[in-house]
């Protein structure tokens, strides 16, 4: 089971969860961040430093937002790994607690 990257992360991309990652299997997109399921070991650290909670387990991701398993799955196939904490975007605490924000991904 791996984790998956939701909603809450669009339009945010806070990196702590990057940093933390024994395995770097994290992706990084033009506004959004997604975990490569093959290459998540469940060691659940990233889950804790995720200051949007956009991090799930894939057995608990929200039904609402199920669909992200997929998109995780597939962005990470196109995008670069990340391998170091990064400046969140410069209106990440505007988008943080907004929802509705899957029209706003940039592949």
């Amino acid at each position: 089971m791996a984790y998956v990257v939701t909603e809450n992360c669009i339009k945010c991309k806070y990196t702590d969860c990057v940093d933390v990652c024994p395995v770097d299997c994290f992706r990084e997109g033009p506004n959004f961040l997604v975990i490569d399921p093959d290459e998540c070991i469940d060691c659940t650290l990233c889950v804790a430093e995720c200051p949007v909670e956009a991090i799930y387990a894939e057995d608990d991701v929200p039904q609402s937002q199920l669909d992200f398993i997929a998109l995780n799955a597939e962005l990470s196939k196109e995008w670069r790994p990340i391998i170091e904490k990064k400046d969140p975007l410069p209106d990440a605490d505007d988008w943080a607690s907004a929802t509705g924000k899957r029209d706003q991904l940039q592949r």
